[in-house]
């Protein structure tokens, strides 16, 4: 059966699978990135697993991977297949597409960002099937979004187009670590909520998911400071649509599990910020954890179809 390996990296583990022409996953794994080891332990680890995958595949499915495609966090150079930083991994310029083709037995390989690559599958076969223009927004401890057009992710000139999370929303507010001062990812992100609540319950161990439980509990102080997460977002997502007027607005990551406690006050904030824009549909991401792992299938599926359309 023909497959392609699909690797999605993030700050703590890896999820890999092999991947079907339409999309299936056939084999599914995950390792732990172990970047307490350092950054060429983290790519010695990556390309490891990718040939471990690779001799599953050709023991399982009788022929080896055609193609491999690995979305990778922080600044990506997809054009030339260079990692070229992660502050959570620690690494600089590295050639991964060619490292990992190399020990792949020479099988091209794509490489992708993680939100963007997530956004790429969740727009084919998740929440954005059938929209030619969305923006994906998983909310994270930052916040990143992926830009959708007809079937496609707007990478931007040098790659950092839909860094909606360093949108200013609150002018001279809190500290971002990109340099500027209220940026949304300070009020909206996961690590944000989860610092304020944990400093409005005096409990320094609580997160966001707890905030969300005791809104939902009907906790007034989890409720002010989600309402606060809530309106930023709202400001930030306002912004994008003014600027991308997109069909669907798809919101994911670890925020989004609040469901409806999330879902229904942000549509509110949204529609009465909303003038002169046509109000885009906001609903959850449908593809979960799986998305990186999926739209980096995507990618060397991609990638193989315009090799073929290249020797045709």
């Amino acid at each position: 059966m023909r497959h392609v390996i699909a690797l999605d990296v993030g700050g703590t583990g890896i999820k890999a699978a092999l991947v079907g022409a339409d999309g299936t996953l056939l084999h599914e794994a995950r390792r732990a990135t172990g970047r307490e080891r350092g950054p060429e332990a983290v790519v010695e680890t990556i390309l490891g697993f990718a040939a471990e995958l690779r001799g599953y595949g050709l023991e399982r499915y009788g022929e080896p991977a055609a193609a491999a495609g690995v979305a990778v966090p922080g600044i990506v150079d997809a054009a030339n297949g260079i990692a070229v930083y992660s502050a959570n991994l620690g690494w600089r310029d590295v050639p991964m597409r060619t490292l990992l083709s190399e020990r792949l037995d020479g099988v091209p390989v794509a490489l992708g960002h993680d939100v963007r690559t997530g956004g790429l599958a969740e727009g084919r076969i998740g929440a954005g099937n059938g929209a030619d223009r969305f923006f994906f927004v998983p909310l994270g401890t930052g916040i990143a979004g992926a830009i959708g057009i007809d079937g496609a992710i707007e990478a931007g000139a040098h790659g950092y187009a839909g860094e909606i999370g360093h949108i200013v929303v609150r002018p001279g507010g809190r500290e971002c670590g990109c340099g500027q001062r209220g940026c949304l990812e300070r009020y909206a992100g996961a690590g944000a909520v989860s610092e304020a609540w944990a400093a409005a319950s005096g409990d320094p161990k609580a997160d966001a998911a707890d905030c969300a439980k005791a809104v939902e509990s009907g906790d007034p102080r989890a409720a002010e400071v989600w309402q606060e997460a809530v309106d930023a977002l709202a400001d930030g997502l306002v912004t994008a649509l003014t600027l991308l007027d997109p069909r669907t607005l798809i919101i994911g990551g670890g925020l989004a599990e609040a469901g409806e406690t999330l879902f229904t006050p942000l549509r509110a904030a949204v529609e009465e910020r909303v003038t002169f824009q046509k109000l885009p549909a906001v609903v959850p991401a449908a593809l979960g954890d799986t998305a990186g792992c999926l739209g980096a299938g995507l990618l060397a599926w991609d990638l193989l179809s315009l090799d073929s359309e290249v020797s045709a």
